[in-house]
């Protein structure tokens, strides 16, 4: 076929199952002449079925253990809690990650070029994992027994310590999923984490409780068989990464250190990093606010902040669409295509977060009941749902353009935006209300619409004056 009739067949209408499928088979394209419409369905169909992967991950362990009584779900949601720093900093590095990768791709139009700094991130994950894992193994018994008294500890510090161990496969999923998206490839990383999750379901059940062959762990067979199915996942991923077939082709000369590089990576994920930290924490500080209305509304505010969660995940795999194609087509020298990438990217996740938030809105209570029995549970999650969801559609576009920022590997812009919107008006305001204007629980739950809007209008604010167009790396 004649390049000219190739051009033709690839600017063809296709209906949309069609595109649906041809993302999940994982063909190459080339996304920075590929049509705009088409090309953030190829990306985001892989990437929203990741995102709903690693959403059910947590969902499963909760399950199980939930079956071992309280104390047992105390020790997962406490080192949980500590994890999600570790997650924040896995993120954040992702970010860098995927901008720098995209970058490679789209400039000199060959995912190979982007093997030196895949090899480089690997390197940089493997550093941070390892001196985290170690200080935090050695700490277990003290942040469980801090955060949950001795009984808690006593119980739990199997368990943390198996996970904190363990924290490089969750380094190594995230970052090297980040390399599959930012190259263009996102079915890998999809099927990385659906072959884990798979394998989560099976194993978690039969570590915990001895089924079979398999030892009665308890609690701590829930973390081993998170470690072990992650574990799998990453060796899913790096023969992928490195095998003959590969689409990048990382090999031993590319895992050398190359201070470089390495600077590159460490400047654009430490404000990756703190964007993470700063969404967590605020996270805390809001639970800390709500818990001085009593057990009711805490117990309320934490089954809300899951199904948030929930649907929240896939969303952010449309925002990763988007930033992907930033990344290339700014590596490709063409902004303008860029940013109608992310206005497209947008209006799908308007219309994706849009139509959950209308349903949760009215399904609220029918929702909660699946978490919890009690009355005053079920009014104070419904409530919280209820207000969080009429934040959705405009929060479905602010996610999409910060996406856009750290696409271009301008991700200080996002993460002094997190600070502003989140710390400095959103805790504030929540306290305000809940406290100074009696407002209780259902103050906390207002400070978030508010904290969404502010922060989808003043990242469309910077994302329409264009400076990270034009963001080096």
């Amino acid at each position: 076929m004649s390049s000219k009739a190739t051009d033709l067949a690839a600017a063809a209408p296709l209906s949309w199952w069609r595109v649906v499928i041809l993302a999940l088979q994982g063909r190459r394209h080339d996304y920075t002449t590929e049509s705009l419409n088409r090309a953030v369905l190829l990306l985001a169909v892989p990437m929203v079925l990741e995102m709903f992967a690693e959403s059910v991950f947590a969902v499963v362990d909760t399950f199980w253990v939930s079956r071992l009584g309280s104390e047992a779900v105390a020790v997962v949601g406490l080192t949980e809690a500590v994890m999600s720093l570790i997650y924040a900093v896995a993120i954040g590095m992702s970010f860098a990650a995927t901008a720098i990768v995209a970058r490679y791709v789209g400039r000199t139009g060959s995912t190979r070029a982007a093997a030196q700094v895949a090899g480089q991130v690997i390197v940089a994950g493997i550093v941070a994992s390892t001196v985290v894992g170690m200080v935090l193994c050695y700490f277990a018994p003290d942040i469980l027994r801090i955060l949950g008294g001795d009984r808690v500890a006593e119980l739990g510090t199997g368990f943390a310590r198996v996970m904190f161990a363990g924290n490089l496969t969750v380094f190594l999923m995230f970052l090297i999923n980040a390399i599959f998206r930012g190259a263009g490839d996102p079915a890998i990383a999809m099927r990385a984490l659906w072959l884990a999750n798979g394998i989560n379901m099976v194993l978690a059940p039969c570590l915990i409780f001895g089924w079979g062959p398999f030892p009665d762990m308890g609690v701590t067979g829930a973390a081993l068989a998170t470690t072990i199915s992650r574990g799998i996942g990453v060796l899913y991923q790096l023969w992928h990464l490195c095998g003959s077939r590969s689409l990048i082709g990382v090999g031993l000369r590319h895992l050398k250190p190359v201070a470089a590089e390495i600077r590159l990576i460490a400047v654009t994920a430490s404000s990756g990093i703190a964007q993470m930290v700063v969404s967590t924490t605020s996270g805390i500080g809001l639970f800390s606010i709500a818990a001085l209305s009593g057990t009711a509304a805490l117990a309320g505010c934490a089954i809300a902040l899951r199904v948030v969660q929930f649907f929240l995940m896939p969303a952010l795999g449309l925002a990763h669409a988007g930033a992907t194609l930033v990344g290339q087509n700014l590596g490709a020298g063409n902004p303008e295509r860029a940013a109608a990438a992310v206005w497209i990217a947008a209006r799908y996740n308007m219309m994706f977060l849009g139509s959950i938030g209308v349903l949760l809105f009215v399904l609220a209570p029918w929702v909660v009941t699946l978490f919890s029995t009690d009355p005053l549970v079920i009014v104070e999650a419904s409530n919280a749902l209820r207000i969080v969801a009429i934040a959705f559609p405009y929060y479905a576009v602010g996610m999409c353009l910060q996406a856009a920022f750290n696409g271009s590997g301008d991700t200080w812009t996002a993460a002094r935006l997190n600070f502003l919107c989140f710390w400095v008006v959103q805790v504030p305001l929540a306290w305000l209300l809940a406290v100074v204007l009696d407002l209780g629980a259902i103050g906390v739950y207002l400070s978030v619409p508010v904290a969404f809007g502010l922060l989808t209008g003043l990242a469309a604010v910077l994302f329409l004056r264009g400076r990270w167009k034009k963001h080096e790396l």
